[in-house]
């Protein structure tokens, strides 16, 4: 009787082995940056987001040439004022480097918030496009071949040719 437990757990075992060995999985992979990249949207994207940072940086630069001035201003004319009114300059200046602080903040907040609603619906669009075509190819993963994302060897398919085709790009 304990034969016959010992084969058949050894059967078992055996089969299930062969069906792990045969149920392996088909990889692809996928540069999704030089997708984004060569996606219109994104390009449109990234124009809008530049216009953005010009404009705040053009605001940010007149607010610094505005600060440095008055500082200049109030440095030359601190000899012909009173004690009193030097203080109140230079707490003056503090506020409007605080003030500037605070816009260069902000502005950086409002750009990366821009950012990431401008980006998320182009980068679902890939995502979907990248599932579409995996799946009609019967993939069951799809590795970013991105340098620096992990991926070693890339050996197998590469979708981006196709994914493209899917987006019409």
């Amino acid at each position: 009787m304990k034969q016959v437990k010992k084969i058949a757990v050894a059967l078992m075992l055996f089969v299930a082995a062969t069906s792990f060995v045969n149920a392996q999985s088909k990889v692809a992979h996928i540069d999704v940056t030089q997708l984004l990249s060569a996606m219109p949207e994104m390009k449109a994207a990234e124009a809008e987001l530049k216009k953005l940072q010009e404009t705040y940086g053009a605001d940010i630069q007149a607010s610094m040439t505005e600060l440095r001035n008055k500082y200049t201003q109030y440095q030359n004319e601190a000899a012909s004022k009173s004690k009193e009114e030097n203080e109140k300059r230079a707490v003056e200046l503090q506020g409007m480097e605080k003030t500037v602080g605070e816009f260069q903040q902000n502005a950086q907040q409002e750009i990366q918030k821009k950012q990431a609603e401008l980006f998320a619906p182009i980068s679902e669009k890939a995502k979907a496009a990248i599932e579409r075509v995996a799946n009609a190819q019967g993939f069951d993963y799809v590795i970013d071949a991105q340098v620096g994302s992990g991926l070693i060897v890339a050996n197998g398919k590469d979708l981006l040719a196709d994914v493209k085709k899917e987006l019409g790009i």
